[in-house]
C-alpha cells in the first residue's frame, strides 16, 4: 500500500469518525481503521465523498498507508483498550513515528505510556479534545501534550481542524507527556461545577422564585446575552424551553433527576486531594451528581422536615432573580478560577511549563466550558504571567466584591428555603476562606498536637513546637532543633 495518507484514526466510534471527517474535509488524506472492519466501511461509504480516505481492515495497511513520520491517533476507550492499541501498532512503528491518544485518558497513564514508548523512539502525544460530536466535526477545542518535536509535526494540523476565535486557533502544545490530558481532566471538572452552578440557578428560581421552566429559560436567555454569555447558559435556555412530545409536560419534568457521570470529575477531585488543590467548588459539584443517584438514601431522608417556603410577590422574585445572577457569575468566577489553582499547582509539581493565558483562549471556542469571559481570563494572564488568582485582577475583584452580598443572601435564602446549593456554598466558603484574616485552623493544629504530637508553628518566632499536655505546667519544646 503507498504510504500517502497525512494522519490515520483508528477507532471510529462517533469521536474518532467525526475527527477523521475533519481532518478530510480540512484536505488532509486520512487512513482509516476500526477493529470491527464495517465500521470502516460505513463511514467511507456515507461519508467518502467528504475527502481523501485510506481505508485499511489490517494493522500492518494502516501503518504502511501512512506517510513518515507517521502519526497514527488512536480514539478507544481509555484504560485497557487504549494500552491493547498501543502495544498493537507500536511495534510496526519506527523511531521518529507518533502516536496520539485523543481519548478521555488519566493523565498518570499518559505519562507511563509517553515515558515507555520515548525509550522505543516512538513520539507519544496525549491530547484533550473538547467539543463532543458536534465540535470533533466542525472544530474542537484540542490540548495536545507530549514532546515540542512531535508538537513541530503534528501541531499545524491539530491547529487547521480546532475551532477559531478572531483568527486565532484553539489549540496550543500545553506541555510535556501527561499535561494535555491533565488539562482537559480540569476542564471536564470546572465543566461539573459550571453545570451544577447553573442547575441551582434554575433550582431556586423554579422553588424560591415560584417561575416556571419556560420562563426560566426566557431568563437565561437574558442572561447569555450580559457577562454570564457562554455554550452552557444557551443550552440551558433551550434544554428548559423544551416540551416532550409524549405528555405536554417541560421536558426537565420527565427526565429522572440522578446525573451520570464519565470519571474525569471524580479524577479531578482525587488529583486535587493529591496535589493539595482546594477545588471545593468542583468537589461539591462531583458530589452533588453521586448523590443524586443515590435512590436508597434520598428515599430515607425525604420524609425529614426542610425549610420554609413563601410565595414571592413579583418584585420580589425580580430581585430575587437579579441576586443570583450575581451569585452564579460570583461563583463561576471561584470554580474557573480554582481549575486555574489546580493547573498551576500541577504544573510546579510534574515539571510543566504551562501558559495559563493560552489555556484560557484555547477554551474561548469548541469546547463545552466556552464563555466570553475567558477571553478576559486570557487577557489577565497575558498582563500578568505571574497571576497567582483571578481575584487578584483588579476587573475580576471588583465584580465578585460587588456581588458577594447578594451571593450571601441567595445562599442563606437557600438554606432557610430548604433548597440545595452545594456548589453556591462551596464557593462562597471559598471566597471567605481566602480573605479571612485569621482561620480555626490554628485551634485544629492544636487539637493535632494534643493527641498525636504533630506539632505547631508559632507566630512569633521561627520553628516547631510541640506542648507537653500531659505534664504540669504544659511546657512547650522546640522539636526542630531541640531547644527550648
Amino acid at each position: 500500500m503507498e504510504a500517502s495518507a497525512h494522519i490515520g484514526v483508528t477507532g471510529l466510534a462517533v469521536m474518532g469518525r467525526n475527527l477523521a471527517r475533519n481532518f478530510a474535509r480540512n484536505g488532509y488524506t486520512v487512513a482509516v481503521h476500526n477493529r470491527t472492519p464495517g465500521r470502516t466501511r460505513s463511514l467511507i461509504e456515507e461519508f467518502g465523498h467528504e475527502g481523501d480516505f485510506v481505508p485499511a481492515e489490517s494493522a500492518q495497511d494502516f501503518v504502511a498507508a501512512l506517510e513518515r513520520p507517521r502519526r497514527l491517533l488512536i480514539m478507544v476507550k481509555a484504560g485497557e483498550p487504549t494500552d491493547q492499541v498501543i502495544e498493537e501498532f507500536a511495534p510496526l512503528l519506527e523511531p521518529g513515528d507518533m502516536i496520539i491518544d485523543g481519548g478521555n485518558a488519566h493523565f498518570a497513564d499518559t505519562r507511563r505510556r509517553e515515558r515507555a514508548l520515548r525509550e522505543r523512539g516512538i513520539h507519544f502525544v496525549g491530547s484533550g479534545v473538547s467539543g463532543g460530536e458536534e465540535g470533533a466535526l466542525n472544530g474542537p477545542s484540542i490540548m495536545p501534550g507530549g514532546s515540542a518535536e512531535s508538537y513541530a509535526v503534528l501541531g499545524p494540523m491539530l491547529e487547521k481542524i480546532s475551532a477559531h476565535v478572531d483568527g486565532d486557533p484553539c489549540c496550543t502544545h500545553i506541555g510535556t507527556d501527561g499535561a494535555g490530558h491533565f488539562v482537559k481532566m480540569v476542564h471536564n471538572g470546572i465543566e461539573y461545577a459550571d453545570m451544577q452552578l447553573i442547575a441551582e440557578a434554575y433550582h431556586l428560581l423554579r422553588e424560591v422564585g415560584g417561575y416556571a421552566p419556560a420562563e426560566i429559560a426566557e431568563i437565561f436567555k437574558r442572561w447569555n446575552k450580559g457577562r454570564l454569555d457562554s455554550y452552557l447558559i444557551e443550552i440551558t435556555a433551550e434544554v428548559l424551553a423544551h416540551t416532550d412530545a409524549d405528555t405536554g409536560k417541560p421536558f426537565v419534568d420527565i427526565v429522572r433527576d440522578a446525573a451520570e457521570q464519565k470519571g474525569t470529575g471524580r479524577w479531578t477531585v482525587q488529583t486535587a486531594l493529591d496535589l493539595g488543590s482546594p477545588v471545593t467548588a468542583i468537589a461539591q459539584a462531583t458530589f452533588a451528581r453521586v448523590a443524586s443517584a443515590r435512590a436508597e438514601l434520598r428515599a430515607a431522608y425525604r420524609p425529614l422536615p426542610g425549610g420554609t417556603v413563601h410565595e414571592m410577590r413579583p418584585h420580589e422574585a425580580e430581585r430575587f432573580t437579579r441576586d443570583v445572577e450575581q451569585a452564579l457569575y460570583a461563583s463561576k468566577v471561584i470554580a474557573y478560577d480554582q481549575g486555574w489553582t489546580m493547573i498551576r499547582d500541577a504544573a510546579a509539581e510534574y515539571g510543566w511549563d504551562i501558559d495559563l493565558g493560552a489555556v484560557a483562549k484555547i477554551w474561548r471556542g469548541g469546547c463545552i466550558i466556552r464563555a466570553a469571559f475567558l477571553d478576559r481570563i486570557r487577557a489577565a494572564h497575558a498582563a500578568n504571567p505571574d497571576l497567582v488568582s483571578l481575584l487578584a485582577e483588579e476587573s475580576f475583584a471588583s465584580e465578585v466584591s460587588d456581588s458577594q452580598a447578594a451571593w450571601r443572601t441567595v445562599v442563606a435564602g437557600a438554606a432557610q428555603h430548604g433548597i440545595p446549593v452545594p456548589a453556591f456554598s462551596a464557593a462562597l466558603a471559598y471566597y471567605d476562606t481566602l480573605r479571612s484574616e485569621r482561620l480555626p485552623a490554628a485551634l485544629i493544629q492544636g487539637q493535632r498536637d494534643f493527641f498525636g504530637a504533630h506539632t505547631y508553628h508559632r507566630t512569633d518566632r521561627e520553628g516547631s513546637y510541640h506542648t507537653h499536655w500531659a505534664e504540669p505546667g504544659r511546657p512547650e519544646t522546640r522539636t526542630d532543633t531541640g531547644a527550648a
